[in-house]
């Protein structure tokens, strides 16, 4: 098969391969000439369309002709314009949503903390509460790794970044609330704090920021009022190990998995393959009890109502508005389009308006019931499909996801992106195509890796395997071996990006 009509509805249809200027293609029994070369993921016209008429993709309104267009035109970001606008009055169309899923009482296995949540990973971090002292955790975090080798821990890292100091208001909150949220994350066994002494963000204010802790697991350093910050920091490191380092894995439930869906790299098939595919994998896990995290506020544009119908109550529905609205007035108050993306590397893999995006990137959540919306940095609390207050830009993303709890990020890519963030993040291809059949075997090893695969999976997940590649190839084993026990550290970056917190736009 050449192409693909998504909906029966579409005026468009996708090339699932190079389509020659001159060939004919059959769709639903009419003959189409290909009037120009159209490149694999993108769309080609299935009907004449008239200027300003819309394009319609996933059943839905991606855009309007800027031009009249032929049958069997290649259609992209030349020929489409936006439907996009300022803000938007909202209605309340609530959608009964049932996800006839069984739950199975699965259980994985994970790492039990004292305050109730769970890890997947069992590692020692370093957080610098200022840019300042960024050279003496990363000397400490080296050290301790050669001393220890790693026995009995998944990973030591060392997490810098440039601020704590000279920011005012929002900014200082901010910077605070995300190093609160990675202390406290599960997959922290223990963590050393390391501040200067002078700084803004002041050690004890710090402190009393995170509420009641384990003084076994999380330890504080100013190095200024220390003589010997090395030996004082290796001194605490070490008794931080040798309480972490005992952890065990228990078996969990699966209810206590918060995952976090994100998309980066995107192409014309990323709302073809793997992002149903991690729409599927969304309403199971909510279907066991579990969490699932959408974020990406902009990349909400256009498709924002398909979540809205589903909002449990008109509260939801109420703070969903707020958050559509209040991304779109952040950009207007900075005189800037309200359609963010789509990027050069979305449009030459075949994304044209940011509706068309939009329309597959909202597939990551499914058909679940929206439960929640949660502010930039702000904790998960409630069991189900959560949307989360961030930019499309990736790092900054997929950092948000972590700062509210979830333990792993499954990541679809069809382009391609080397990010992760400093929780485990999964990379799963759009197309083998791309990814040389490597990384797309991620799909399935993500499953695989939460021991799902023996399990009989909704019907419509067999629809989607044979779009992804069914063999793990050796580069792709270490992904498929996420919650084990050696599994490798630098699947994530160690450096929280300069855009990763502070402002959350």
């Amino acid at each position: 098969m050449k192409f693909l009509q998504i909906n029966p509805a579409d005026n468009v249809a996708v090339a699932l391969e190079l389509l020659q200027a001159g060939e004919t293609v059959n769709v639903e029994g009419v003959e189409i000439t290909i009037n120009a070369e159209i490149p694999m993921g993108h769309k080609f016209a299935l009907a004449d369309v008239a200027v300003a008429e819309n394009i319609v993709k996933y059943g839905y309104a991606i855009g309007h002709a800027r031009t009249d267009i032929q049958q069997g035109d290649w259609v992209n970001e030349t020929t489409i314009k936006t439907n996009l606008e300022g803000l938007l009055d909202y209605e309340y169309n609530p959608q009964d949503v049932s996800l006839n899923i069984e739950n199975r009482n699965l259980t994985f296995k994970g790492y039990k903390r004292a305050n109730g949540e769970v890890g997947v990973r069992n590692e020692i971090w370093l957080i610098p509460t200022v840019g300042c002292v960024n050279g003496t955790i990363n000397s400490l975090a080296e050290k301790m790794r050669a001393e220890t080798q790693l026995k009995g821990v998944d990973a030591i890292v060392a997490y810098p970044h440039n601020y704590g100091c000279s920011q005012l208001g929002d900014d200082h909150e901010n910077t605070r609330k995300v190093l609160r949220d990675m202390v406290l994350h599960p997959n922290a066994g223990g963590v050393l704090i390391v501040g200067l002494g002078c700084e803004n963000n002041q050690v004890k204010a710090f402190r009393e920021m995170l509420g009641d802790i384990d003084e076994s697991r999380i330890k504080f350093m100013e190095t200024q009022k220390v003589d010997d910050e090395y030996e004082e920091g290796m001194t605490m490191l070490r008794e931080i190990y040798e309480v972490v380092s005992k952890d065990v894995r228990e078996d969990v439930s699966l209810s206590e998995l918060k995952i976090g869906l994100k998309c980066g790299g995107s192409d014309g098939f990323s709302g073809i393959t793997a992002n149903p595919l991690l729409g599927v994998f969304s309403d199971f896990l909510i279907a066991q009890g579990g969490s699932t995290v959408l974020t990406e506020v902009p990349e909400m544009f256009g498709a924002e109502t398909i979540l809205m119908n589903r909002c449990v109550n008109r509260n939801m529905f109420d703070k969903t508005v707020f958050l559509i609205n209040d991304f779109k007035d952040y950009f207007m108050r900075n005189n800037q389009p309200v359609y963010e993306n789509p990027s050069p590397g979305n449009k030459d893999g075949g994304i044209s308006t940011l509706e068309d995006k939009s329309l597959g990137c909202t597939q990551k959540g499914g058909s679940a019931t929206v439960v929640d919306v949660l502010k930039y940095a702000e904790p998960i609390t409630t069991k189900g499909l959560n949307l989360l207050s961030a930019p499309g830009n990736d790092l900054v993303a997929s950092s948000a996801l972590g700062f509210s709890g979830c333990q792993l990020v499954l990541f679809t890519t069809g382009r391609g992106t080397p990010f992760g963030s400093f929780v485990p993040t999964m990379k799963i291809s759009t197309n083998s195509a791309t990814m040389a059949g490597a990384i797309s075997a991620l799909a399935m090893a993500t499953l695989s890796a939460l021991d799902l695969t023996a399990c009989t999976m909704p019907e419509k997940l067999d629809c989607i395997r044979p779009m992804v590649s069914s063999s793990l190839t050796d580069s792709a084993l270490p992904f498929g071996t996420m919650f084990a026990d050696k599994s490798p550290a630098a699947l994530r970056s160690d450096t929280l990006t300069a855009n990763s917190i502070g402002r959350a736009m």
